[in-house]
Order: C-alpha cells, then structure tokens, then sequence
C-alpha cells in the first residue's frame, strides 16, 4: 500500500485548507485511517481518524475545527481544517492500518501500517 497526502501549502489564520490522501490497493475501504501531524521540535500527534463504516475520533483541542471523512471510491481521505493558527503549523501525515481500530487505539500511531510522505501546512499569523 502506498500513500500520497497532498493539500498542503501557505494559509493565513482563520483560513481553511483541505488535506487529502490516496492510497493505492483494493481493500481501502476496510482500513482505518489516520491523521497526524509533527510541528517542529515537537513529537508527532495525534488529529483524527475514521474506520470503514465512518467512525471518527478526533483530538479533543481539534474536535470543532477539523473534520475527517472518506471515499472508500476513490481510495482517498481527507481533513477539513476550519479556523486555522498559527500552532496548526506542521507537517501533517496520513496512515492506514489493516484493522477496524476502536476509537482509543486509534490514536496511537503504533497502530498503522502504512504511513504517507506528509505535507507541510503553515499558517501565518
């Protein structure tokens, strides 16, 4: 399996921004994906994920703001991010893993299998 995240870029704060990311296989539709991300100096985090069937999770300082969904269709995931600052500035990763996560493992990157190239996203103030 491979993973392409792209949507990255320059936004100012306030300003909204769509990551997407397309993975290759024919089993997308089962595999839970993840989104995370690594700001610089800082341990990669945890920002949402979804299990085939539609369950979400999200970190809890992002739940309002992003929305994660899916188009077992087209193999691709997406963040919506809403409301973006400045401290959203990072590098943002897709993942999949091979099982249906319950919502708590989700959030461990441990968990995936696959991880994309990642994208930058900046957000100036």
């Amino acid at each position: 399996v491979q993973l392409q995240a792209s949507g990255g870029g320059l936004v100012q704060a306030g300003g909204s921004q769509r990551l997407s990311c397309a993975a290759s296989g024919r089993t997308f539709s089962t595999y839970t994906v993840g989104w995370f991300r690594q700001a610089p100096g800082k341990e990669r985090e945890f920002v949402a994920g979804i299990r085939s069937g539609g369950i979400t999770s999200y970190a809890d300082p992002l739940k309002g703001r992003f929305t994660i969904s899916r188009d077992n269709a087209k193999n691709t995931a997406y963040l919506q991010m809403n409301s973006l600052k400045p401290e959203d500035t990072a590098v943002y990763y897709c993942a999949l893993s091979r099982g249906a996560l319950i919502t708590s493992a989700m959030r461990g990157a441990r968990t995936y299998d696959y991880w994309g190239q990642g994208t930058q996203v900046t957000v100036s103030s």
